[in-house]
């Protein structure tokens, strides 16, 4: 195995497109395709979460429990996002599913994407292909979008999102179970 030189913001999208999954088989090709991220940028990043714990040494049993600490305890320093210039896209965070029932603001926040129907504060996605992702996967989108809520969210914001996504990635482990 090589060297573990720290993890990359898309390993994290990697290991939400496989919770999507909820168990589901999945091959390293289909996650490359459904991401727009090629099959080598696949294999290392789940040589990197191997290696971090993040996944099983067989690189396909997710270890949730260390997921959702890392996502809860490490995401906002390990990439922290402030929003930024208004611009076209699709909504995250607070501005997303399931947190824009919850939660009312007058800003929107978005990810950029020039199909998008919303025009917001951009937040900078963990990879340049998570906007056309999310739109062929609904609950990859409801990941990606509590996610950015913990890198972006005030402290009430990222509880209500750690809460959400502790919950609905228990329910994918238990479709994995």
């Amino acid at each position: 195995m090589k060297k573990h030189n720290g993890m990359r913001p898309h390993d994290i999208v990697v290991l939400l497109k496989i919770a999507s999954k909820r168990g589901g088989e999945w091959f390293m090709k289909d996650l490359a395709y459904e991401l727009g991220i090629s099959s080598s940028e696949i294999s290392e990043s789940l040589n990197r979460s191997a290696f971090s714990g993040l996944i099983g040494r067989d690189k396909k049993k997710l270890n949730y429990l260390a997921l959702i600490d890392f996502l809860e305890y490490g995401l906002m320093y390990i990439y922290p996002q402030r929003p930024g210039a208004i611009v076209r896209g699709i909504a995250t965070a607070h501005s997303a599913e399931p947190l824009n029932e919850l939660i009312m603001s007058e800003e929107n926040y978005v990810i950029p994407y020039a199909k998008g129907d919303i025009r917001g504060q951009m937040i900078e996605p963990l990879h340049p292909s998570v906007p056309e992702a999310c739109m062929k996967d609904e609950l990859f989108y409801k990941f990606i979008a509590l996610t950015d809520s913990i890198r972006v969210g005030r402290a009430r914001e990222k509880k209500m999102a750690v809460d959400k996504l502790k919950k609905m990635l228990r329910n994918a482990q238990e479709s994995n179970d």
